[in-house]
């Protein structure tokens, strides 16, 4: 049976998922004037709710007031991702904020353990190739307690010898854990082909050397280095005061120093031509990948995307599973980071025929026009899953951050709603065209039933 303890780490664990689903010396100010090109009621609302500020030392604070809610979420997010770390000290940031959140100085382990249990608060982290984030969530009720519990953790970590021994084993033993489970490892063979010369070629998780390497004094090192306000974004979700949590903001974190951190996007992924890369291991099945260069979230060609997406989505799984019953759970994707992919993705124990018929729904993407009723609906079966998994504190402050930084600002996360209401046939012809192309493979399984061939699109020479 789970303690108390661990429920309520594994909730915030979760939490911290659902955050990452992803600025001069003057007075605290608030903007909340919409600017002109904001006109959709989204727009409109998300204005009237989110108030921005940034305080002295230039950190820079977004409220977003939830009336009648009875919880209270926060982030602190960390500028850089994979760009803050080199293959030799992958992990150390990832193992940062894994320690800082086990126990502080006015907390140390126990009484951070009775507290968070008393007060019903998650405390955890998160990290991807872009950003990390400390995060908290707490009722309405505790809040006051839980902000001095977040605030003292990421402020001043105890950082002890046995809390850095006890989290770098338990880190060691989930890495190790990657290529035992076919699924992750795909993953972790896709990132190396993918991502190779490229700043995200450095996991922010790290690998088992280079973890095994980290010493307490890097971690603690590492901190101090990015305990700098440039580096910085809060975003705080729930029925709070914007007013209140300015005076919590400024007491809390106003003596940090500013830095000089400066945000740079990544360089876009480009791939020359189609590849395939064959993983030997005996399993029931095969596992295939293959990843395209796509349009980052600031690119005007990112709505159309995800309509040509969940269009392709839709459309392999009736070909693949319904049609044919080649696999359970084939997928189209899309995912949402500053230097952007998109995919297939299929387990199948006839990979060659499967690939085909993907290939094959992507080349009709390319080369007939989607009917407009095609379009609309799967724009409307898209803003549901999007407006469904927006109902949290915790996504609606993940969405903000995600678009405050590697998506051109916040108030974009409502621009895009109506932006991806507009997108036309054409527009979704065009992105396939541009973007649907030089699909990075990857399989694990039976090398001897790979047909390599089968994995170039058919409008290509084979």
């Amino acid at each position: 049976m789970k303690t108390i303890f661990e429920n309520i780490r594994n909730a915030a664990w979760a939490l911290a998922l659902i955050f990452l689903l992803v600025t001069a010396v003057v007075p605290v100010h608030a903007q909340t004037a919409a600017p002109a090109s904001a006109t959709s009621k989204e727009a409109g609302d998300l204005q009237r709710l989110v108030t921005e500020f940034e305080t002295a030392n230039g950190l820079k604070v977004l409220v977003k007031r939830r009336e009648g809610s009875q919880s209270v979420v926060a982030g602190l997010f960390l500028r850089g991702g994979a760009r803050n770390v080199t293959a030799e000290n992958a992990g150390v940031e990832s193992l940062m904020l894994d320690v800082a959140t086990e126990a502080s100085q006015k907390f140390p382990l126990g009484v951070m353990r009775r507290e968070l249990a008393r007060t019903g608060t998650s405390l955890s982290f998160g990290i991807n190739y872009d950003y990390s984030v400390f995060t908290l969530g707490s009722t309405r009720r505790y809040f006051e307690r839980s902000w001095e519990i977040f605030t003292d953790s990421v402020l001043h970590p105890s950082f002890t010898p046995e809390d850095f021994a006890r989290v770098k084993s338990r880190t060691l033993v989930a890495l190790s854990d990657d290529e035992d489970t076919p699924d992750s490892f795909l993953q972790k063979l896709q990132s190396r082909v993918a991502y190779a010369g490229h700043p995200y070629a450095n996991d922010p998780r790290g690998t088992l050397p280079s973890v095994t390497g980290l010493t307490l004094d890097q971690v603690k090192a590492f901190h101090q280095r990015m305990m700098e306000t440039s580096r910085m974004l809060l975003v705080v979700v729930g029925d709070v005061d914007p007013q209140d949590i300015q005076r919590k903001v400024e007491s809390s974190f106003g003596k940090l120093p500013k830095g000089d951190y400066k945000t740079e996007p990544p360089p876009p992924l480009s791939f020359s031509g189609p590849t395939v890369a064959v993983t030997a291991r005996t399993l029931p099945t095969n596992y295939v990948q293959g990843v395209f260069a796509a349009p980052p979230l600031t690119s005007a060609d990112i709505y159309a995307m995800r309509v040509a997406s969940s269009i392709l989505q839709n459309r392999v799984y009736v070909e693949v599973r319904v049609r044919r019953n080649l696999s359970y759970a084939p997928d189209a994707f899309l995912e949402s980071r500053g230097a952007n992919t998109g995919g297939i993705y299929v387990t199948s124990t006839d990979a060659n025929q499967s690939v085909r018929v993907m290939l094959g729904a992507i080349t009709s993407l390319k080369t007939e026009e989607t009917s407009p009723a095609e379009i609309s609906a799967t724009a409307q079966q898209f803003l549901t899953r999007y407006y469904m998994g927006q109902e949290t504190n915790a996504a609606q402050a993940g969405e903000l951050a995600q678009y405050e930084l590697i998506g051109g600002g916040w108030r974009n996360s409502a621009d895009f709603i109506e932006r991806l209401r507009a997108v036309t046939p054409l527009d979704v012809k065009r992105v396939a065209n541009t973007y649907l192309r030089n699909l990075q493979f990857v399989v694990i399984g039976n090398p001897s039933q790979i047909d390599k061939s089968a994995f170039v699109p058919a409008d290509l020479p084979r």
